[in-house]
């Protein structure tokens, strides 16, 4: 589930917040414009996998007592957040907004 927000007076991104169930994945997806698209841990337990260009994985493993981290995911890179059995929220900022298109879902 995605909620999306506008932020009042800035117009240069969004707010999307996003709650994973436990035990499921978001879909792997590859950024495919904007300027910056940023991923953050809210609660809950899980993972969030960022591939890189040159295919290199990146596997955050991120709980309640994790400090608070930015992760920005560029043009052609993947990601995907993975929740356990507590489930997850994370949300992500979308420089500009979000606009169809923005990313591909690789799977389902």
């Amino acid at each position: 589930m995605c909620d999306v927000y506008s932020l009042d007076g800035d117009k240069t991104k969004d707010l999307c917040i996003v709650t994973v169930k436990a035990g499921h994945k978001t879909p792997l997806q590859r950024i495919l414009k904007g300027e910056k698209t940023v991923q953050s841990f809210m609660e809950g337990r899980g993972a969030l996998t960022i591939t890189t260009l040159d295919e290199e994985v990146n596997l955050q493993e991120l709980d309640t007592n994790s400090q608070p981290k930015e992760f920005v995911v560029n043009i052609g890179e993947m990601m995907q957040w993975e929740a356990d059995e507590a489930g997850l929220a994370h949300y992500e900022i979308y420089y500009p907004p979000y606009q169809e298109g923005r990313f591909e879902n690789l799977n389902t």
